[in-house]
């Protein structure tokens, strides 16, 4: 295998106006998404939402009612899968148990008429890759979930596809292996060039790995966005509460002002439409409950989190609000019952339709 990261060599991917549905249950509606080469896109939905549709409509697993799919400017929207030649990584591994990790990598080659050496060189590049190259000559059933993700990811990465798709591939691991297999991944991408369409339900791991996220809702893109604009700057109310933990309040508009009736707040209107306001739990200011300044609360709930403390509180008008801070000396510890002022910069306050 070649060292890809420095020119990169990924494929350009395009959705244009796919459609699919079964039977009455429309599952993807004029989708619509472009994929520079080298990118690392995530396609996030809740149950439902189509993106599994959507991977599968590019692998070839089910085609596409209407629109095209094209890989560098060919529609490959028919194509057979195995004529596709993209690299594929799923949740439930799909290894064979009968081969050993080297005879499962080797699988794809042999099956692309590779010869016997050349499919051995590369196949050991591909584990080299992956860091397993000690345990070429075990079974799957000798091999820890980590270990059998990895080998997966070898076999995808064997014959150097341009693009490769994932689809929950991390979803069977504890926490702790899934937090290391993300930096695998990612290294493994920048190393390859390769570009990648990463589908899950997991809002944490498609922040953590991708250049761009996709939300999916009912089989439309929501938004498309980095990370950062995704979390920060979510333009409705659907992406807001999707992406994170988030305050959302009522307004009122009254000329180039906007009213937060909830925390008698009144600051300068934005130029974009907009229902709600929007507040992380991260960006409340909490004070002693003499200020003037800022809305009176109650604290409900409290979660200790370590390095910070989260807890609900409930605002004079009824409405409860989820707040995170770090750990405090120069404020009273947070706990039940807790009267407190809470109050959130205009910069922090992030307007949604």
């Amino acid at each position: 295998m070649t060292s890809r990261g420095a020119n990169v060599t990924g494929a350009k991917l395009e959705f244009k106006n796919v459609k699919k549905s079964y039977g009455n249950v429309v599952a993807l509606s004029d989708f619509n998404l472009a994929v520079e080469p080298g990118e690392f896109v995530s396609i996030l939905g809740a149950s439902g939402s189509g993106k599994t549709t959507a991977l599968n409509a590019l692998a070839g697993f089910a085609f596409a009612d209407s629109g095209q799919i094209l890989l560098d400017g060919e529609d490959i929207s028919l194509a057979k899968p195995e004529k596709r030649n993209l690299g594929m990584v799923f949740q439930n591994y799909s290894l064979f148990p009968h081969m050993t990790v080297l005879e499962n990598v080797i699988f794809p080659l042999k099956m692309r008429g590779l010869s016997k050496s050349d499919a051995q060189s590369k196949a050991s590049s591909a584990l080299e890759v992956v860091q397993l190259q000690a345990l070429a000559s075990r079974y799957p059933k000798e091999l820890s979930g980590g270990q059998q993700q990895r080998v997966a990811l070898a076999r995808a990465i064997v014959f150097e596809p341009r693009v490769l798709l994932m689809d929950e591939p991390l979803g069977a691991l504890d926490l702790k292996l899934r937090e290391a297999m993300q930096y695998e991944i990612k290294q493994i991408q920048h190393k390859l060039g390769c570009t990648v369409i990463y589908v899950t339900h997991d809002q944490h791991e498609a922040l953590a790995l991708s250049s761009r996220i996709a939300v999916l809702r009912n089989g439309v893109i929501e938004q498309l966005d980095t990370p950062t604009n995704l979390y920060d700057a979510p333009r409705t109310r659907y992406v807001a509460e999707f992406i994170g933990q988030n305050n959302i309040f009522d307004t009122a508009a009254n000329g180039h002002k906007v009213s937060v009736p909830d925390l008698a707040m009144t600051i300068d209107a934005p130029a974009n439409p907009f229902k709600f306001a929007c507040i992380r739990p991260e960006n409340w200011q909490r004070k002693l409950s003499s200020a003037s300044d800022g809305a009176a609360a109650t604290v409900d709930e409290v979660t200790f989190q370590g390095d910070s403390i989260e807890y609900s509180a409930k605002l004079k008008t009824g409405k409860s609000v989820i707040v995170k801070e770090n750990r405090r000396l120069d404020l009273p510890e947070i706990q039940r019952g807790l009267e407190v002022i809470l109050s959130a910069s205009p910069e922090h306050v992030v307007f949604v339709n």
